[in-house]
C-alpha cells in the first residue's frame, strides 16, 4: 500500500514498463515526476502500490485529498483477486486510502476495478479527452523562440505557470525540488517567448523511456497572451522535445469541457481518441 521514499523507484519502474503504444490513458511516471515538486516524502506519502509475490501489480497516486489516480499491469487488468482487494482498500475509509465524502478514482476503462466500483454504486464523472500525436514524421519547428529551462529560466517557467492556472502554487523553490528528483532525468521544461521577449507559454514533458509514449504535464499559456497561437506553438515544441528524447508518441488528457484546450492540442497535431471518465462516490 503506502510507499517509502526508497521504493519510489520501484513504482516508477512499474509505470514505465506498463506504457506502450495503444495502451489506455493511464497513470504515467511523469505524473509522479510532476507531483515531486512537493518533495520526495510528500510523493511517497501520496503513492500507493498493490503487489503479489514481490511484483507490483497496480500503482496509485493520491493527486489531492479526493482523487486517486491509478493504473494496473496490462496482464492484471481483469485479475479478480486484485480488483476485489483494490475495491476493499479504496471503499473502506478505515484503510486510509480515501476519505469519506465525495471522492473520485481515475482508472483504465477496461479494468475490472471499474466494473466492481460501479456495482458498489460509484458513478461516472465528467468526461476527459485523451489526445495523441504520433511520430511517424518529424515534428516541425514551432515557429516561435522556445528555450529549455535551466537555472537561469526558472523564474520565467514558474511565472507562466502561475499566470496560466488559477490558484497555482508553483514557485522557483518547487521547480528546483522537482528537478532534483530522479524522475526529472526523463523530463524537459520548455518556455515559449513572443517577439518582444516575453515568456508567454510553458510546458513540462516526461519520457517513459525510448520507444514508449511520453506525456505533457502540464501545459499552459499566460492569460495575458492567449489567442495568439502560443498554445499551439508550445504544444508542437513539446512534441518535438519528446521525439528527440526517443519517445514513440506524445499523449495528453484534458477535461472534455475545456474545449479551448482540446482545440489547441488538435491544432498542435494531436488526434483525439475515445473519452474516458473517472468514477466518483458522492457520500
Amino acid at each position: 500500500m503506502a510507499t517509502e521514499v526508497g521504493r519510489l523507484g520501484d513504482a516508477a519502474d512499474a509505470l514505465r514498463e506498463w506504457q506502450y503504444e495503444g495502451a489506455p490513458m493511464q497513470l504515467h511516471p511523469g505524473d509522479l515526476g510532476w507531483f515531486w515538486r512537493f518533495g520526495a516524502e510528500a510523493t511517497a506519502a501520496a503513492v500507493r502500490t498493490w503487489s503479489r509475490d514481490g511484483r507490483i501489480l497496480a500503482v496509485g497516486l493520491l493527486d489531492g485529498p479526493t482523487l486517486l489516480r491509478l493504473t494496473i499491469a496490462p496482464d492484471a487488468m481483469r485479475d479478480a483477486e486484485l480488483a476485489r482487494q483494490m475495491v476493499e482498500d479504496v471503499t473502506r475509509s478505515e484503510r486510509g486510502v480515501l476519505p469519506d465524502g465525495k471522492v473520485s478514482i481515475e482508472a483504465p476503462m477496461a479494468a475490472l476495478l471499474q466494473d466492481l466500483l460501479a456495482e458498489e454504486g460509484w458513478l461516472a464523472d465528467e468526461p476527459w479527452t485523451p489526445l495523441r500525436r504520433d511520430f511517424t514524421a518529424k515534428v516541425p519547428d514551432p515557429g516561435v523562440r522556445v528555450e529549455v529551462v535551466g537555472p537561469e529560466q526558472v523564474g520565467a517557467r514558474t511565472a507562466v505557470q502561475r499566470a496560466a492556472f488559477d490558484n497555482s502554487t508553483f514557485t522557483d523553490e518547487r521547480w528546483h525540488t522537482m528537478a532534483a528528483g530522479f524522475l526529472y532525468d526523463d523530463a524537459r521544461c520548455l518556455v515559449a517567448y513572443d517577439s518582444q521577449g516575453n515568456a508567454v507559454a510553458a510546458v513540462t514533458v516526461w519520457s517513459a523511456g525510448p520507444g514508449k509514449p511520453g506525456i505533457l504535464e502540464p501545459m499552459g499559456v499566460s492569460r495575458d497572451h492567449r489567442g495568439h497561437g502560443y498554445g499551439k506553438a508550445i504544444t508542437v515544441a513539446a512534441a518535438g522535445a519528446l521525439q528527440r528524447m526517443g519517445a514513440s508518441s506524445a499523449i495528453v488528457s484534458t477535461p472534455s469541457s475545456n474545449v479551448g484546450a482540446v482545440a489547441t492540442y488538435k491544432a498542435g497535431g494531436f488526434e483525439q481518441f475515445g473519452e474516458v471518465r473517472d468514477l466518483y462516490r458522492a457520500h
